[in-house]
């Protein structure tokens, strides 16, 4: 998209945005990709699927000695993503949650994490009912509210973690001034998910991030027939703790699955325009209709943290969420009478998907936090995906018709 403006020293795009800088999809078609690399000189790198490697002598070998520790087909991708975020070090792991838990490896019984209220169900459940009985203490605090962040931490404090936009409520944290909060602490590491969003849409490094983190189940396949996570760095030290808990703790991905990610990534660019131009068209159609309550989408006007939203993104994925007029009775009867939407949990696919987070994805969730939150019987949560839009809302109206 072309720029119209500099504001503040950001180089905008004509919705607002940040301008895309060039080069992103280049990257991501290239990076780690290198035919030299292999003796047959293959464009596509192929897949390694041997879990043991010849070597020349007792502890002499060429870089690959156990596939737990070490397989070409995950370097390759490893260091096409780290290059997405433009960071030094990318490391995959089997899910995005076994991310969060080689994270959480890190602390030790009587640290403390500060995270963020509203959270995917799984980091939410696994903060509660693994890491607490771990000793591990965490208090989960409304992230927009920089007062409540100061409060919040302890002389025990270890880790932030953190998503913006937000899951289900796509709040936007202000992961900059979040991170120089953390950071006037010494020893305390910054984790942003950016799942949501993808390294097209947002970048938490370059925003003063420690850790940026993906499941890359979602986005950056967006094909939804893989699950994997990801982290990326540029602190030596952190990636060389987090490599060893990867190989330590066993927590890797499949080469054939690493293929098929590698793979994806090839198209997030123009995948990520899809999804953020027919999201943007949902959520405008939305507003108008009688049925919906209210539209939680950043990129609309309506949305608390829209300018902070232009200010740190390259643009909104395809994730937004919404209030409709009634309870569960109606929500049912609304997604059961989708036709193009699928009723399912998930997001980030080709596939557009709804669901209702209190029953299903969020459903792990003390109901008192949910009730705090506002994650109702009554906010649906949709993914769009690439389909054409004028379908989508389409289908979105005659479902609404019969609610």
């Amino acid at each position: 998209m072309s720029s119209e403006k500099i504001t503040n020293g950001i180089e905008r795009a004509e919705d607002g945005f940040r301008a895309q800088p060039k080069g992103f999809a280049t990257k991501a078609i290239h990076v780690g990709q290198d035919a030299e690399q292999w003796k047959s000189r293959a464009v596509v790198p192929p897949i390694s699927m041997s879990t043991t490697f010849k070597q020349f002598g007792p502890a002499k070998h060429s870089g690959y000695e156990y596939g737990r520790s070490g397989n070409p087909t995950r370097d390759v991708l490893e260091r096409c993503l780290a290059s997405l975020d433009n960071g030094k070090y990318g490391l995959t792991f089997s899910s995005g949650l076994g991310v969060t838990t080689t994270v959480i490896t890190m602390l030790k019984a009587g640290d403390h994490i500060v995270a963020g209220d509203d959270l995917y169900g799984g980091t939410n459940r696994l903060l509660r009912q693994v890491a607490m009985k771990m000793n591990i203490e965490v208090d989960f605090v409304d992230c927009t509210n920089l007062a409540k962040i100061e409060a919040a931490i302890k002389p025990n404090t270890k880790l932030f973690w953190i998503e913006s936009p937000t899951n289900p409520l796509l709040k936007v944290i202000d992961i900059e001034a979040v991170c120089k909060v953390a950071h006037k602490h010494p020893g305390v590491v910054v984790v942003v998910d950016n799942t949501f969003l993808s390294a097209y849409l947002q970048r938490p490094l370059e925003l003063g991030a420690d850790v940026v983190m993906y499941s890359l189940t979602k986005y950056m396949n967006g094909h939804s027939d893989v699950i994997m996570g990801a982290a990326v760095m540029n602190d030596e030290a952190l990636y060389e703790k987090l490599k060893f808990l990867q190989n330590a703790a066993g927590i890797v991905p499949s080469p054939f699955d690493c293929y098929l990610v590698n793979r994806s990534l090839k198209t997030l660019a123009i995948r990520m325009e899809r999804h953020k131009s027919n999201s943007l068209a949902i959520a405008k159609y939305l507003e108008t209709n009688p049925k919906v309550e209210r539209v939680l989408h950043p990129g609309l006007l309506s949305h608390p943290q829209h300018e902070l939203a232009k200010r740190q993104c390259y643009g909104h994925s395809g994730i937004m969420s919404f209030y409709l007029k009634g309870g569960l009775n109606e929500s049912t009867v609304f997604l059961q009478s989708l036709e193009v939407f699928t009723l399912a949990e998930s997001l980030g696919g080709y596939e557009s998907l709804a669901e209702v987070p209190s029953v299903m994805t969020h459903a792990s969730v003390p109901a008192e936090q949910r009730a705090e939150l506002g994650i109702t019987d009554n906010l649906i949560r949709i993914s769009v995906g690439l389909e054409d839009a004028d379908d989508l809302i389409v289908d979105l109206k005659q479902a609404l018709e019969k609610v």
